[in-house]
């Protein structure tokens, strides 16, 4: 498959990226360090440890949480 210009929706908004791309590159590609987010994709929630297998698809939906510590 060819890298094309497709979109998904990051929440709520439709961002344009290169497909196929992982969900580690696209967080990375985003500015978003994968380690310090949540992510829901299409309503499942996505472990770290799958981040970079994760194949994103044009039309998916997905909510980004960043994740933060503090005291």
């Amino acid at each position: 498959m060819s890298n094309s210009q497709q979109s998904i929706t990051a929440n709520g908004q439709n961002i344009a990226t290169g497909l196929p791309v992982s969900l580690h590159d696209f967080l990375k590609a985003q500015g978003m360090l994968p380690r310090s987010v949540v992510v829901e994709l299409n309503g499942e929630a996505v472990p770290p440890s799958e981040f970079v297998e994760r194949q994103l698809n044009a039309g998916d939906s997905m909510e980004i949480v960043k994740v933060t510590a503090g005291g």
